[in-house]
């Protein structure tokens, strides 16, 4: 989804996801283990290594497919105080932290814009770019993606249980939207666009 922006600058859209997925996948994992699920923790998923965080595949379909992702972070629900609410949060934490990182990408940028170096000028760019894009990705309510924890957390029992059957064929269904035309011209760019221009238009550099 990211490798039609600024192809002569692979290395860019490289540091930029390597760096927002494990700070995604860490955001999951440090949020569970304040809520009380040490299970990320014993699993050796508390960490900022790459190498706990990253999967080759996904790494990969990021690149040259139209999605991609890391290793889930394994959460055990029962470890919450409240299971629901901590799922929500948990869920909520990776798109929050991608947030995060664009904004601070947009602050640098402003606050430098008159002395950043071309570099460092496209780097903070393509890392907010990057990161707007898997906040919003993320918030897709389709299994396996962070959205769908948080609605299935707010729904009732019942329609919880109906909607957690989307499990198995949510990636599918995913795949298959994003390599339908209609769809990724219809629903998915002008989505992407809107939070683009949201997020640019208030926050990124005054030129």
């Amino acid at each position: 989804m990211f490798q039609n922006l600024f192809s002569q600058d692979f290395i860019f859209i490289f540091i930029t996801v390597l760096v927002s997925l494990v700070i995604h996948e860490f955001a999951h994992a440090a949020t569970a283990d304040a809520l009380g699920d040490k299970t990320a923790r014993m699993s050796g998923r508390l960490t900022l290594n790459p190498l706990a965080h990253l999967e080759i595949l996904g790494l990969i379909m990021i690149f040259f497919g139209p999605i991609g992702w890391a290793r889930p972070v394994p959460v055990n629900p029962n470890h919450f105080r409240r299971p629901r609410l901590g799922m929500i949060l948990t869920a909520l934490a990776g798109p929050m932290s991608n947030l995060i990182l664009a904004l601070l990408c947009l602050a640098l940028l402003n606050i430098l814009f008159n002395s950043v170096g071309q570099f460092l000028g496209t780097l903070l760019y393509v890392g907010a770019y990057v990161n707007c894009n898997l906040c919003i990705f993320n918030l897709i309510p389709l299994p396996p993606l962070d959205g769908s924890r948080i609605v299935g957390n707010l729904l009732p029992p019942r329609q919880q249980l109906a909607y957690a059957k989307l499990e198995m064929y949510g990636p599918f269904i995913l795949l298959l939207a994003f390599l339908l035309p209609p769809v990724q011209n219809d629903v998915f760019t002008p989505l992407f666009s809107w939070f683009h221009n949201l997020v640019f238009g208030v926050f990124g550099p005054i030129v």
